[in-house]
């Protein structure tokens, strides 16, 4: 399995985010993204979860058996809790949602994925009761209910404590052993292993 990206541009609001952008990500392989707000680095994993058009280029997944949007797991930035439900309703849904595995890998089920994210207790919880960084878990605990190879991960650690950014980056450990890649965009030095990196600002990647 192969990520690849040829010549990509993006532009939103007619103003160029980036161009001419290429790269390759084989299976086991992490790719961190940075630069300063706006630069595009959101947009960019947008592209790849097929949720944004590029305005020029292209991006396609070779040998992934099914199509690149079937493929990604898209943790935004955003949560995407809702308070109304509890917690265990909000993962409940998203793997209806998402339909579970795709990947050949058994799903971990949801009560388990809230347990590795330390919110085991809180399962029957109205989620507008959790703290940022709990919420944030909370995001981040779809990632084991509904296995996808590959993660786009935007600002993943935004609201984390130190154990939450630990158990995180086990998360991404164990996903790239098993062969899943992770596309990761940033602000901070996560320190993943062997990570490629990509810089963009002022409309160039690097």
């Amino acid at each position: 399995m192969r990520l690849r990206t040829e010549q990509l541009s993006c532009v939103r609001g007619g103003r160029s985010l980036f161009r001419d952008l290429s790269f390759e990500l084989a299976a086991g392989e992490a790719l961190a993204v940075t630069g300063p707000n706006g630069a595009g680095k959101t947009s960019l994993l947008r592209i790849i979860a097929g949720l944004l058009s590029p305005a020029g280029g292209r991006v396609a997944l070779e040998d992934g058996g099914l199509p690149l949007n079937e493929s990604c797991h898209f943790v935004s930035h955003y949560d995407g809790v809702k308070g109304a439900l509890t917690v265990m309703e909000n993962l409940s849904f998203f793997c209806a949602l998402l339909g579970g595995a795709t990947d050949g890998k058994r799903s971990v089920a949801p009560a388990a994925a809230l347990s590795r994210l330390g919110l085991g207790a809180l399962g029957e919880l109205p989620a507008y009761v959790l703290s940022a960084g709990q919420k944030r878990r909370l995001a981040l605990s779809k990632l084991l209910a509904a296995p996808r190879p590959i993660w786009l991960l935007d600002e993943p650690t935004a609201a984390l404590d130190v154990t939450g950014k630990e158990v995180l980056l086990g998360m991404i450990g164990e996903h790239r052993a098993r062969g899943g890649m992770v596309v990761v965009a940033t602000h901070l030095d996560l320190e993943l292993e062997d990570a490629r990196e990509i810089f963009i600002s002022n409309g160039r990647a690097v």
